[in-house]
């Protein structure tokens, strides 16, 4: 992947936020999810104000990687520009969108979860995908059948994902992040436990890298004691982990 995507993998979770009240939310909703290790925010056009709340986030960390999601128009996508924002996600693949936002020279990554869309996806020479909604749409085990025919493409799966099956996702080589409301609650938002989100970021992170780690663990081979050598216990075990641990 590019170096954009990758920024985003290395994070592994996309919280998925809808702003009633940009103006008193935004600001410490960015620090919130920065402090809980997760600098990113996909905003959705599904509230009223999704530019200003990408433009306040932007300006309160800057360091922050901001983009809006629920894109359904080209007029979202000049918005989103317009405050800042670095990346669009739709809902759909609609080819008309992602010709425009590639035009506007801005990553777009839409929603894929048929052959149909990833054939469409191909065409356009995009390497990461949305798949929504995830759970409903045929969950992890559609998105590794599909990655048979179509191995280029890393997918963010969206819709259904929380903090009892985000390990599960995150530790298949296809998935490159997790989108989520699950720790920006409408609930949680609107009562502003800024703390609570951060920590529900932090766990999550641990989860990510706990999975990863895991998965890097399972990848490296073990090579067979030669006859006659003794072998203590863990030994291997030891050793993968700490090989594992400087990838």
């Amino acid at each position: 992947m590019n170096a954009f995507n990758e920024k985003i993998s290395e994070i592994g979770v996309v919280p998925v936020i809808k702003l009633q009240n940009p103006e008193r939310d935004a600001a410490p909703l960015a620090r919130a999810l920065c402090g809980g290790g997760v600098p990113v925010a996909e905003v959705t056009f599904r509230a009223a104000g999704a530019d200003k709340a990408i433009w306040i986030m932007r300006e309160t960390c800057p360091d922050m990687i901001v983009g809006a999601g629920t894109v359904t128009t080209k007029e979202n996508i000049d918005a989103t520009i317009a405050a800042g924002g670095q990346f669009i996600v739709t809902p759909g693949f609609d080819p008309e969108l992602v010709a425009y936002a590639q035009e506007k020279h801005i990553p777009i990554f839409p929603g894929c979860t048929t052959p149909t869309d990833y054939h469409a996806a191909l065409k356009f020479g995009l390497e990461l995908i949305k798949f929504f909604p995830a759970e409903q749409s045929g969950g992890l085990a559609k998105i590794k059948a599909m990655s048979a025919p179509f191995p280029q493409f890393r997918v963010m799966p969206t819709g259904g994902i929380s903090l009892k099956n985000l390990s599960e996702y995150i530790s298949a080589p296809v998935i490159a992040a997790c989108g989520g409301s699950y720790m920006v609650t409408a609930e949680l938002i609107e009562h502003q436990r800024w703390d609570e989100i951060t920590r529900l970021c932090r766990k999550s992170r641990e989860i990510v890298d706990a999975a990863r780690l895991g998965s890097a663990v399972k990848d490296i081979p073990v090579a067979a004691p030669a006859s006659g050598e003794g072998v203590s216990p863990g030994q291997y075990v030891e050793a993968s982990i700490d090989t594992a641990q400087s990838i």
